[in-house]
């Protein structure tokens, strides 16, 4: 998580900084803070816990300008979001530095630099690496060697941006696990996690590969691996504008990005099927024969992303007959595996720098699976580069935590792969066919499901006085449910828990009564009467039913049971459509009850973190 901002230029960098910290704040809203130095070499910091706007507050009032400065947005792992715990850190007010990721070995660091005689201000981890920089900077290194010192020690993650008044017009910066781009302008070069950051100043990137370390001034930039070479790293030209993070008319990011899932649905389809056909040829040049070979599915993926591969399980052994199992990126990574043979190993990540699913690639590619493919939203990711195939969701970019757009645009490029691979494993013409016109159609059906906004915003209100809701779904909406319930509790606080509607008689319904809210999605599918038997269950006990169905599928009106029609669709692609209403009805539960929507405590958007 957090954000990292640097800058060198002959212009003041703070209004960079700053800026650069308002759209990187997505990824961490505890604390932030910028240094910068001032023309006579001497380092100036401010700090400030809370948003980004406190600290825009206090610059406001006391301003910092200087050519040269690093920043940080913060989401507390080592300490308290407090004033002492954020970023940047400064050693003997020398070195600045800003860091995002975990040291496991910080503690050892501290005891040893401690030793030596230096104080520590904070329960950080990054307190000791710029210590430990200083040290050696005391020693006679200049400021690259003295960072390549200090990260020859280091375990763990980082991405590090390093400033010293010993050499006021040079920023070096390094990363391992996290990630780090370049920004490369005229007189000028910049760092961040994230290209949203720079997009007002530049539009041409270096996407640091892992172990690289970069050091730069005004006019040169070098960038040396992981072996201490020299390297050429290309320099590649977003397609985004620097307005392709604002809200717009919309008065929160999450709005926007749910009202973005026609054209994002419609984006992710686009080249990717001709005719009645899916072309398989969208996964990479190799992908037809990799799917040819392909026995077995093993999907690794974290929160709303592990949702999706579960939806996918059903669709890889449905439609593709492919035994398909989904883990989480977490529990994949410390048990032992026994690889069956012709295994494709999928990977999902809005970011594609997700710590566990990366970790998780890079086990799977040391046990030997036949090939790796990523499912992402940022195709310069260190998951998408590090993958044999990839295919791209292009739902473009996703500020609010909870995630919306990423999943639907997720579900559409999973099943345009299950089809992909189900052409090669006995797929029928006709049958895909059918897929492929359904997916055509979705973009109107999603339209015509946040024309429903007004009749969800109506029902949001029954449930803001709620503490605990409960979420039902049979097949391939049991996932839904799931994420239904996992965004009802990430931006409304209101806890949510989903079961597979057949579980209910085993330990739920011990929970029914009037004041818990139970959310049903009823498609008009093969399980839809068994599921109708379930909700009898919960009216008997007094609960009230909150249902999103067709109107085939629907259960009678009754004050105990309100209903919300969604058009029919086809049973494979009802993951998709009736993910919409859930996601409106917890952005607006969460308005209502006047919660951060975009900014949710403890959470942050991307989770570059172990």
């Amino acid at each position: 998580m957090c954000g990292i901002v640097g800058a060198v230029a002959q212009r003041d960098v703070s209004p960079i900084l700053l800026e650069g910290l308002r759209r990187l704040e997505y990824r961490g809203y505890d604390s932030a803070g910028l240094a910068v130095m001032d023309a006579e070499h001497a380092l100036h910091r401010h700090r400030a816990v809370g948003k980004v706007s406190a600290l825009a507050d206090t610059q406001d009032r006391a301003p910092l300008s200087g050519t040269i400065g690093v920043a940080h947005t913060r989401w507390a792992t080592h300490g308290a979001p407090t004033e002492a715990n954020a970023h940047p850190h400064v050693a003997r007010d020398d070195v600045a530095i800003v860091h995002n990721g975990i040291i496991e070995n910080h503690e050892a660091l501290r005891a040893r630099l401690s030793a030596d005689g230096y104080a520590f201000s904070s329960e950080t981890d990054t307190e000791a690496v710029v210590n430990a920089v200083h040290a050696r900077l005391d020693a006679g290194d200049d400021l690259l060697a003295a960072l390549r010192g200090v990260l020859s020690e280091l375990e763990g993650a980082y991405a590090l941006g390093v400033i010293s008044r010993r050499e006021p017009g040079r920023l070096v910066a390094a990363r391992r696990g996290s990630p780090l781009v370049v920004g490369v302008g005229i007189g000028e070069h910049f760092i961040a996690s994230d290209v949203a950051a720079l997009l007002p100043v530049t539009r041409d990137f270096i996407y640091l590969e892992e172990g690289d370390v970069v050091d730069l001034t005004r006019d040169s930039l070098r960038i040396f691996d992981a072996d201490g070479n020299l390297v050429e790293r290309t320099v590649r030209t977003s397609e985004l504008t620097a307005d392709a993070a604002e809200r717009g008319e919309y008065r929160h990011f999450m709005a926007k990005e749910i009202h973005e899932q026609p054209r994002a649905v419609a984006e992710t389809l686009e080249g990717r099927i001709s005719g009645e056909h899916v072309l398989p040829d969208a996964l990479g040049p190799e992908a037809t024969d990799v799917l040819r070979q392909t026995r077995r599915v093993q999907i690794v993926a974290c929160g709303t992303s592990f949702h999706a591969g579960l939806v996918a399980r059903y669709w890889f052994e449905a439609i593709a007959g492919l035994p398909c199992d989904v883990e989480v990126a977490s529990e994949f990574r410390y048990r032992p595996h026994v690889v069956p043979d012709d295994t494709l190993f999928v990977t999902l990540s809005q970011s594609g720098e997700t710590a566990d699913t990366l970790a998780a690639l890079r086990e799977a590619k040391r046990l030997g699976y036949l090939s790796s493919l990523a499912i992402c939203n940022v195709p310069e990711s260190s998951l998408v580069r590090e993958s044999d195939l990839a295919m791209m969701t292009r739902a473009g970019p996703e500020i609010g935590v909870a995630s919306t757009k990423a999943f639907t645009t997720q579900l559409t490029a999973l099943l345009l792969t299950v089809i992909a691979a189900a052409q090669l494993h006995d797929l029928s013409d006709v049958d895909e066919a059918r897929l492929v016109a359904a997916l055509r159609h979705m973009p109107r059906q999603i339209e015509q499901v946040l024309e429903l906004e007004p009749a969800i915003e109506a029902l949001a209100e029954q449930f803001v006085d709620k503490h605990h809701s409960l979420f039902l779904g049979r097949g391939t909406q049991y996932p839904i449910a799931m994420e239904g319930a996992l965004k009802l509790k990430e931006i409304s606080y209101i806890h949510a828990e989903a079961y597979p509607a057949g579980e209910l008689k085993h330990g739920p319904l011990a929970l029914v009564d009037a004041e818990m809210p139970v959310v049903t999605v009823a498609p008009n599918d093969d399980l839809v009467e068994k599921l109708k038997s379930n909700l009898q269950e919960v009216r008997a006990r007094g609960g009230r039913l909150y249902v999103f169905a067709d109107a085939a599928s629907a259960p009678p009106e009754a004050p105990d049971c309100q209903v919300l029609t969604l058009p029919a669709v086809a049973d494979a692609l009802a993951p998709i459509l009736y993910t919409v209403p859930l996601q409106l009805l917890a952005y607006h539960v969460a308005v209502l009850k006047g919660t951060d929507v975009d900014q949710p405590r403890n959470l942050a958007k991307s989770v570059t973190v172990e």
